[in-house]
């Protein structure tokens, strides 16, 4: 999104902000474990070009203390959609650092999977490139999101994983009405509460719903 303007915060989003009935949220994290690699940033737009990325910085050195009422009220609130890819890591990392419920939630890695069967390749870099043809880089993807500091490379990279997301889902859910799988898609988005709690308490391997 040549035109994106990238909004950026520490600790918390400013008092008063609106970003309206559907928000694309990311997170950025030290790892992939939410008990051991603490959450760095969250990423959040409203679909209009802006990106506003908060950066959660621990209230002691290693600490996991945020204090951040309005992020936690926007990502906890019934009113408000939050729009993710891949939102069982991102639905899990913000309900155990931050302590509150995350819903609803719709997952448009979820709805490629249901709809995209033709294909293996469900990565958000490669539905940008073939659904919005969008290329984006992912040459910050394995950066240190712990750095007080970050550099304009992180902040552009952490942005554009949110910008697209409203465009995303726009045509994901033209595919699951298309296909008579939008009710399906809605149940699995249900499912992520539990689904979190369930790799949350380590359920995650191995899976209960296994043989």
């Amino acid at each position: 999104m040549a035109n994106a303007t990238i909004h950026q915060y520490r600790h918390d989003l400013p008092d008063g902000l609106d970003l309206g009935p559907v928000v694309a949220v990311d997170t950025e994290t030290m790892g992939l474990n939410p008990h051991r690699d603490r959450l760095c940033l969250v990423q959040l737009s409203g679909g209009d070009g802006h990106a506003h990325l908060v950066q959660l910085i621990p209230e002691s050195l290693g600490g996991r203390g945020f204090d951040c009422p309005n992020l936690k009220r926007l990502l906890a609130s019934p009113d408000v959609v939050k729009l993710m890819h891949f939102a069982r890591f991102d639905v899990a990392v913000l309900q155990h650092s931050l302590d509150i419920t995350v819903a609803p939630v719709r997952c448009t890695k979820i709805a490629a999977k249901l709809v995209r069967t033709f294909t293996d390749r469900h990565g958000l870099k490669d539905l940008c490139k073939e659904l919005l043809g969008v290329d984006l880089s992912k040459q910050q993807q394995t950066s240190d999101w712990g750095a007080v500091e970050l550099t304009p490379e992180q902040c552009a990279y952490a942005a554009s994983d949110v910008l697209y997301l409203h465009a995303l889902w726009a045509r994901l859910e033209g595919l699951l009405k298309r296909e008579g799988r939008l009710d399906l898609a809605e149940a699995c988005f249900s499912f992520l509460q539990a689904r979190c709690r369930l790799d949350l308490l380590g359920y995650e391997d191995p899976d209960i719903f296994h043989h």
